[in-house]
């Protein structure tokens, strides 16, 4: 899918590994029950390439670093260490596995420390220099002995190239990688900021978000990333809605290893507001990728709400929208039923005028206009089914009375979706 631009970046290769300093790898250590071939079983063909199931990504020295967690109750064990592990506001490397939540497991915070203890002696660091993070089925104890058994192996095949491997190693129900890395200007250096995610399904971020790992050699203070990403969260990975779930095991993390020179940046100056602007186009493509890729999705959409009386309103009618079950269902038949917009629209949770709000939709297929001061237009029925055709479509709404926006992002709502999640255990 076409990367989206704000402000003055380059897009470059490389993901996590793009920044100076750092290193990854993923491998298969035996937590993956499934292989890569879509449809089959390790037991149907124990030849086929299991996908990879543990990551590591190492800088080459201590990070600042900051992350933002989920709000669900239920919080995953690694959760729990990753944040008694960065109170200190340092870290230097991120172990994570897939197939396995480490959630609602009484032994979860225990094996969370082991996996720390198990990389941490393979890289010669402080256990508590490590973010831990694991994603899949929750419920069921995590076996720590796959991992311990190829924590070697994950550590020696480490390269500035492995970013790759490690995002094959957290992708689940993932039909597609995610990662991308830019390049930006911070004092007169060049510093460059990489990020991968995984989510694809149990996606409605929360003041969180999916699993997401962002690294630069920009050298930043540990607070002022966490008030850039605290503030970039609500605004990129928390405006994307799959399926309305919120994860039990969502964290995003930053590490900074200052290896670009730049000089420290210690307050809101003019390189702080470059660093952010980097961060939000990491986070806003993420997000774009996230929802593109929902669990059976087959169109990513986008809500842009401007004209609302403030920020936050336009947030919520814009989210309102992307979450609607029969909105979804709409995008994925293609049929142009302007009503289940404005039904959406009219049952968020804000206060503002209906009589006033106009919809539009567009996509490469064309622009329509749907509704006008609150009421469905007529409109050639024709052009819609080209605008509904694309693989990505923007419902634009304008609420009339205010200089408020937002934008969110969304997908349709398909058989395959209740498919996958029908037998996600299996």
């Amino acid at each position: 899918m076409e990367k989206k631009k704000i402000g003055n970046i380059k897009f470059v290769e490389g993901g996590v590994c793009a920044a100076k300093g750092f290193k990854a790898n993923g491998i298969q250590c035996g937590l993956a029950h499934k292989p890569l071939t879509s449809g089959e079983s390790v037991n149907v063909n124990p030849a086929a390439k299991k996908k990879n199931d543990l990551a590591l990504i190492v800088s080459d020295r201590e990070c600042a670093a900051a992350a933002v967690y989920t709000t669900n109750k239920a919080k995953g064990a690694p959760i729990l260490v990753t944040k008694k592990h960065i109170a200190d506001g340092k870290a230097r490397a991120v172990i994570v596995n897939s197939v396995n939540a480490n959630t609602c497991n009484p032994d979860g915070v225990e094996k969370a420390d082991k996996m720390c203890v198990l990389a941490a002696e393979q890289l010669g660091i402080a256990p508590e220099d490590m973010i831990v993070a694991s994603t899949g089925v929750i419920g069921q104890v995590l076996p720590i002995e796959p991992i311990a058994n190829g924590m070697k192996e994950l550590a020696e095949g480490l390269s500035y190239e492995g970013n790759g491997a490690a995002l094959e190693a957290i992708m689940t129900t993932d039909t597609m990688p995610k990662e991308i890395a830019v390049e930006f200007e911070m004092g007169g250096k060049i510093c460059t900021m990489g990020g991968m995610l995984k989510g694809s399904g149990m996606i409605h971020p929360n003041m969180a978000t999916t699993l997401t790992f962002i690294t630069t050699d920009a050298d930043i203070s540990a607070e002022l990333i966490q008030r850039a990403l605290s503030g970039c969260v609500k605004v990129t990975l928390n405006m994307a809605s799959v399926d309305g779930d919120t994860s039990t095991n969502d964290m995003v993390c930053v590490m900074a290893n200052g290896m670009a020179g730049n000089k420290p940046v210690v307050h809101e100056d003019a390189d702080y507001q470059a660093f952010e602007n980097a961060l939000y186009n990491i986070m806003m493509n993420l997000a774009r990728m996230m929802a593109r890729d929902g669990e059976g999705a087959t169109k990513l959409v986008e809500c842009a709400v401007n004209g609302a009386d403030s920020d936050k309103t336009a947030q919520i009618v814009a989210k309102s929208v992307i979450c609607s079950s029969l909105f979804k269902s709409m995008i994925f038949g293609e049929d142009a039923n302007a009503g289940r917009i404005y039904c959406a629209i009219g049952y968020a949770d804000a206060e503002f005028d209906i009589s006033k709000v106009d919809v539009d939709m567009c996509s490469k297929g064309g622009k329509i206009a749907l509704g006008r001061k609150g009421c469905v237009v007529e409109f050639s029925e024709e052009t819609a089914k080209k605008v509904l055709e694309e693989d990505e479509i923007t419902i634009i709404i304008n609420m009339g009375c205010g200089a408020g926006s937002a934008v969110a992002w969304g997908c349709d709502l398909t058989y395959d979706y209740v498919k996958i999640n029908g037998d996600y255990r299996s």
